[in-house]
């Protein structure tokens, strides 16, 4: 089967990451492998209260699932950029984009032992929808609900 390397997974034309493998293979530096079997794995963690630090510790947990072999999805990271979380309609619009992105994922991780509510939230849709969910210190070690509560 012929692909077209132009196309990414949606099939849209992405030019940049064509360029950008490209130039790697010019500059003789293996080109990337494709991973079609990344699991996604929603990533909960607080938001609100000091919102710059915790979008940092967020990114951190992304990072750690993604060295996991894991596509992290992480709305608190992304919806706060177009949307105001301090207005109770993007906010409950936000929360409920997020909860659609997370019938996608294959597990819930949870970081931290403050769960907010919009975390519950997030908790037990998973456990409605029989998502299993995972419990990590901040230092991304795992816990049993027995450690973490």
């Amino acid at each position: 089967m012929i692909t077209n390397p132009t196309l990414n997974a949606s099939g849209c034309r992405d030019m940049t990451a064509y360029f950008a493998i490209q130039n790697l293979c010019r500059e003789g530096k293996p080109r990337p492998a494709v991973r079609p079997d990344y699991d996604k794995v929603f990533i909960c963690s607080p938001f609100a209260g000091d919102t710059k630090a915790n979008v940092q510790k967020a990114l951190q947990y992304c990072r750690f699932a993604l060295g996991k072999g894991k596509l992290p999805i992480a709305p608190h990271c992304y919806f706060p950029r177009f949307m105001d979380d301090g207005h109770p309609a993007e906010r409950e619009l936000g929360l409920s984009f997020g909860l659609r992105l997370l019938n996608e994922c294959r597990e819930l991780w949870v970081f931290g032992s403050h769960i907010s509510e919009g975390m519950r939230r997030e908790i037990r849709a998973a456990g409605r929808r029989g998502i299993p969910v995972r419990y990590f210190s901040e230092a991304c070690e795992e816990v049993t609900l027995h450690e973490h509560a």
